[in-house]
């Protein structure tokens, strides 16, 4: 399997690439938001790639970001959401944004993707919410707060988040908040939300 190809663009598209590598030219699919970063800079990229492989084609998917390709082998995993379907969610919502929406329920947001419906983005949150909180939890570099200090999503700032979320703030806007606010450890998610409400 290619794990990541390293080259120039001969060829760009919205939602094709062709990476010339020491003289061979593959042909990446690429999201939209792929493409305008590409699109941006005439040095030399790296794409972290996923191989689909079928009876009839193999199909490279591309992505300038590590954490894309992660998430992207997420969303293929959830029945009735193929690499295209992956790579459409991810071309609407940036990594953190999806998670977002992941963490809150927001389906409405994911069935914005083109071939995503409502019932599909219901299926999708509920087989991997528990997954995106534990890697949100390994790395809080997923949601950038403002604090140097890296604050886990625990179950308190989750349930502050929803508190947020329900008096009318976006899910960015409330995980943010209740990461970035400063309380101290063992807090209740009453003093979180007092908190995070002074931060917004």
């Amino acid at each position: 399997m290619i794990g990541f190809l390293k080259g120039t663009v001969e060829e760009l598209t919205e939602s094709l690439a062709v990476v010339d590598v020491n003289g061979v030219g593959y042909e990446v699919n690429i999201g939209s938001g792929t493409a305008s970063e590409i699109n941006n800079t005439k040095d030399e990229i790296k794409l972290f790639t996923y191989m689909s492989v079928k009876e009839d084609s193999m199909t490279l998917f591309g992505f300038l970001h590590k954490e894309e390709l992660e998430l992207f082998k997420l969303l293929i995993k959830v029945n009735g959401i193929g690499p295209k379907g992956a790579q459409a969610i991810l071309s609407v919502m940036s990594v953190s944004d999806l998670r977002f929406a992941i963490l809150t329920g927001d389906a409405k947001s994911i069935s914005r993707a083109p071939g995503i419906g409502g019932k599909t983005a219901q299926k999708l949150i509920l087989e991997l919410k528990d997954k995106v909180s534990d890697s949100i939890g390994e790395d809080s570099s997923y949601i950038s707060g403002g604090s140097s200090a890296p604050a886990l999503i625990t179950d308190e700032r989750s349930e502050a988040a929803e508190a947020l979320i329900a008096l009318g703030y976006s899910s960015q806007e409330a995980y943010k908040a209740v990461k970035a606010c400063d309380v101290p450890e063992g807090a209740d998610a009453n003093l979180i939300l007092k908190a995070a409400l002074k931060f917004l």
